[in-house]
């Protein structure tokens, strides 16, 4: 782990929906950078480089949790990430590495256009290295605005995925285009049949979205010439869990320890070129 670096480090997951935050230091015993402390916020494209600094002053005073000494940022939602690195440059004098296509060159991305693809499907690729143990492939479900299937090679390869609706979307536009339907928790119901129309929507949304999603990844499995290691994680992941046939672990602070993970390793290769 590098040593010419001071901690904590911070970790900054900003999507569509949700921005998601994690402290990591290093482990007394075995100097593993380890999540200390996370958060979870609604993402709001107006906030300033002050309003995001007195966001984090605030989590950081709750928590009783040491200012960042260093940062990793990943953002699908600008211009809040350049709003984000401000923020951590004018009042916590930290660089932050924002992640890319173009700055990972360990990476191979196998796209048509490698640069098109997600910082936060580069930070998957990374969270899901220690579930390939004994695996030519795996198979990262991300759960957020949009779900992500994103597939895995050995060697960090990005080999492409699929881009659904998310659950919560496909709940929305459903209330918004029947008026009589009532705004419903997704929550998975005790039966399919439903008795009642909240029963009845439940059974719909969460159960019918599971099919779909253990149905691709049936068919990604399918084109694969070696067997593939299935992960799922994002907010909706906890809905799915034990529902799913097809999904093999759920964890829900893959891509923030995917972003620690990139971070150490952007670090030593700095270090060593250096």
């Amino acid at each position: 782990m590098p040593e010419r670096h001071r901690f904590p480090l911070l970790a900054v997951d900003i999507g569509n929906t949700s921005t998601v935050l994690g402290l990591a230091e290093p482990h007394p015993g075995t100097g593993e950078l380890t999540l200390s402390h996370t958060w979870r916020l609604r993402t709001n494209r107006e906030l300033l480089p002050d309003d995001l600094a007195l966001q984090l002053y605030s989590l950081l005073n709750l928590s009783g949790a040491t200012a960042p000494g260093s940062a990793v940022l990943s953002s699908v939602a600008p211009p809040l990430g350049q709003n984000y690195l401000l923020a951590l440059r004018q009042h916590f004098a930290v660089e932050a590495l924002e992640v890319s296509a173009e700055n990972l060159p360990e990476v191979s991305v196998e796209l048509d256009q490698p640069s098109a693809v997600g910082a936060d499907r580069l930070c998957n690729l990374y969270g899901a290295g220690r579930y390939l143990e004994g695996y030519e492939y795996a198979v990262v479900v991300d759960f957020g605005t949009s779900t992500n299937f994103d597939v895995i090679g050995r060697g960090r390869r990005f080999l492409g995925g699929v881009l659904a609706t998310g659950a919560q979307v496909s709940a929305d536009a459903l209330f918004s285009r029947a008026a009589k339907l009532p705004r419903i928790a997704l929550e998975a119901p005790a039966t399919a049949i439903g008795k009642n129309t909240v029963h009845a929507l439940q059974s719909g949304l969460v159960f019918g979205y599971a099919e779909m999603v253990d149905g691709l990844l049936r068919r990604i499995r399918g084109e694969l010439d070696a067997p593939a290691v299935t992960v799922a994680t994002g907010g909706f992941a906890r809905t799915l869990q034990g529902i799913c046939r097809e999904i093999n672990h759920y964890d829900e602070t893959l891509t923030l320890r995917g972003m620690v993970e990139l971070w150490v390793s952007q670090m030593q290769t700095t270090e060593q070129a250096g």
